[in-house]
């Protein structure tokens, strides 16, 4: 009851959601994407599931945010990941004939699990930051009321996307290209090479960031053009 009284406690938990919200657009990208196949019914299971997931992923990651963004290599692992997934949700291939309702709406879920483990590794910085504003020993228990609270605003987001999606296709080969700019970026902040790029390529992120999103789209759409001659 101390706690809740705290105008400290108030703030940092206010910090940590709308870090959450601020941080979580491309989350709900990927989510919209994953579930954009699937009947109406699924999209709600799997973006509400996935969401839900996802934020408890995000609590356990946060706790341990500065060890695991000083591991080497650990960025170069998840940007060849967004790329793999973001070529994933271009060509559709989560979403093949034969599977049924039951195996698309985990293939769904996995995908959001996986896409949101690797675009959450820098996120979770600034959420574990807004904790530290927390009185003693109440930082877990703001984690979890933050980020939980924010589950409700991500499928939300999520929702309106998929929405979107329907009416304007053109949407999903920019939120794969989001991938891939992510991917380009997460290459160069690794920190076994992100003294080198700093110093010998000028603005790094946002030519790696660029090269990344042509890369998915351009690997997108060859894969889907074969598919579509194999067919």
């Amino acid at each position: 009851m101390e706690l809740l009284s705290s105008t400290t406690f108030w703030i940092a938990l206010g910090s940590i959601i709308l870090t959450n919200i601020v941080l979580s657009g491309d989350n709900a990208v990927v989510i919209a994407l994953a579930s954009r196949n699937l009947p109406p019914a699924q999209q709600k299971k799997a973006i509400f599931w996935g969401s839900a997931a996802a934020i408890i992923m995000r609590v356990v990651l946060t706790v341990a945010a500065v060890k695991l963004l000083s591991l080497p290599y650990l960025k170069i692992i998840g940007a060849l990941l967004l790329v793999y997934i973001g070529v994933q949700l271009l060509t559709g291939e989560d979403d093949e004939d034969g599977h049924d309702a039951k195996d698309n709406i985990w293939a769904a879920i996995r995908t959001i699990l996986i896409a949101d483990l690797v675009m959450s590794l820098d996120n979770v910085v600034a959420v574990a930051a807004a904790a530290q504003k927390g009185p003693e020993g109440s930082q877990l228990m703001l984690l979890i009321l933050g980020l939980g609270l924010s589950i409700p605003l991500i499928v939300f987001g999520s929702t309106i996307l998929l929405k979107v999606m329907e009416r304007f296709p053109v949407i999903i080969v920019l939120g794969a290209a989001l991938l891939g700019y992510l991917a380009g970026e997460m290459l160069v902040s690794d920190p076994i090479d992100a003294a080198w790029f700093e110093v010998h390529v000028p603005h790094a992120h946002l030519v790696f960031g660029v090269a990344g999103a042509i890369l998915v789209v351009v690997i997108g759409k060859l894969l889907s053009r074969r598919q579509a001659q194999t067919a």
